[in-house]
C-alpha cells in the first residue's frame, strides 16, 4: 500500500511525494485522512534543521503530529473502530523515510491505542487537539497554579489564556509584541509588555521557545514564585543566579502531553468550556504543502495553517 505524504528531504526542502506504508497488524487502523496542522514550533526547528538532537532524529522525514481523519479499514482487533472519526498524533507507518512525528500524509496506519475518537463535528478544528492538551499538561502539574502572566499569544498561549478562565482562574494577563496579534482575546487582556508595570506575578508560563527571556521573567516574579518553560527551546536555556536566588524562584519545564489531558480537552470541547473557534487562520491543499509551510512559518499572521487532504487521492 501506499500514500500521498509531505516529505522533509533536507531542511529548506519539502514536497509531497508517493511513500510506501508497512503492512497493517492486527491491532493496527487505518485512517483517511482530512486534516493536518502544522506546528509553528517543532515543525519549524525541523524545516529550518535548527531542531535539537532527538532520537528517531533525521532526514528524510514526514513532519506532523496533528491528524484527523476517518477510519476505514482495521486489523482483526480493532474491526469495531471502523467508521470512527479520530485524531491521531503521529505515526510511524512509513517506509523508506523516517517519521519521528509522521502525520502529514494522505492516508495513515496507527496502532488502535492512537487513534483518538473525537466528534467529527469539529473539522479542520480537532487537529488543535495536541496543543489543546499540551496547554492542559502545562498547567496540570501537581501543584501547579493556574497562569497569571502568559508569554506570547499564538495558538498555545490562546489555550492556555481559555482554559485558565474555564478553570475559574482570574484572567490572566498575556504579553505579546506583535500588535497584529493581540486581537482575538475573550475575558482576559493582551499587552505589550513594555507597558505593564507588574513585577509580583506568582506564575509565569512561556509559550515563547525565546532561551534569552528568562532574566526579563525573573524579573517579574513575586517571591517564590514559579515559571513554567511551556514552549520549545532550540538554544540552552540561561539566566542570571542572583536575581532568581533573592526570589527564590523556581522553573518547571512541561513536557509532551498524556492520555489524561487528551480527554480531559475533549471533554471541556464536548461540554462548551474550551473554545477551538478562531484559531485555524489558513487553510491550503494539500498539494500546497510546500507554500503552506513557508506560509506558516513565515507569515506573523498565520496562527495555525492546516493541510485540507481530502482531494488527494
Amino acid at each position: 500500500m501506499e500514500t500521498f505524504a509531505v516529505v522533509l528531504k533536507e531542511p529548506g526542502s519539502l514536497a509531497l511525494d508517493r511513500v510506501a506504508l508497512a503492512p497493517m497488524g492486527a491491532d493496527d487502523v487505518v485512517v483517511d485522512v482530512a486534516w493536518s496542522g502544522i506546528s509553528t514550533g517543532t515543525e519549524r526547528l525541523l524545516w529550518s534543521g535548527a531542531m535539537p538532537p532527538f532520537p528517531g532524529m533525521g532526514y528524510p522525514l514526514v513532519p506532523g503530529y496533528e491528524t484527523v481523519g476517518r477510519v476505514v479499514d482495521a486489523g482483526a482487533d480493532a474491526r469495531k473502530r471502523v467508521g470512527e472519526y479520530v485524531f491521531v498524533p503521529g505515526a510511524r507507518c512509513f517506509e523508506g523515510v523516517r517519521a519521528l512525528f509522521g502525520g502529514a500524509a494522505r492516508r495513515l496506519i496507527a496502532p488502535q491505542a492512537r487513534a483518538h475518537g473525537i466528534d467529527a463535528a469539529l473539522g479542520e478544528r480537532g487537529v488543535l487537539m495536541a496543543l489543546a492538551a499540551t496547554a492542559r499538561h502545562a498547567m496540570a502539574a501537581p501543584g501547579a497554579r493556574t497562569p497569571e502572566l502568559i508569554v506570547g499569544h499564538g495558538v498555545l498561549g490562546r489555550l492556555l489564556a481559555r482554559l485558565t478562565c474555564a478553570a475559574g482562574g482570574a484572567p490572566p494577563t498575556v504579553w505579546e509584541t506583535d500588535a497584529g496579534r493581540r486581537a482575538g482575546a475573550v475575558g482576559y487582556a493582551v499587552v505589550d509588555p513594555e507597558t505593564d508595570p507588574r513585577r509580583d506575578y506568582a506564575s509565569i508560563y512561556d509559550c515563547s521557545g525565546d532561551s534569552d527571556l528568562l532574566d526579563a521573567l525573573i524579573g517579574r516574579l513575586a517571591p517564590g514564585g514559579e515559571i513554567v518553560l511551556a514552549g520549545f527551546y532550540k538554544a540552552p536555556v540561561h539566566f542570571a543566579f542572583p536575581p532568581a536566588f533573592m526570589r527564590e524562584a523556581r522553573l518547571r519545564v512541561a513536557a509532551e502531553w498524556r492520555e489524561p489531558d487528551l480527554a480531559a480537552v475533549k471533554r471541556a470541547v464536548a461540554e462548551g468550556a474550551l473554545s477551538l473557534d478562531g484559531l485555524v487562520t489558513h487553510v491550503e491543499s494539500a498539494e500546497r504543502a510546500p507554500d503552506a509551510y513557508r506560509t506558516a512559518f513565515t507569515d506573523a499572521a498565520c496562527l495555525k495553517m492546516v493541510l485540507d487532504w481530502r482531494t488527494r487521492q
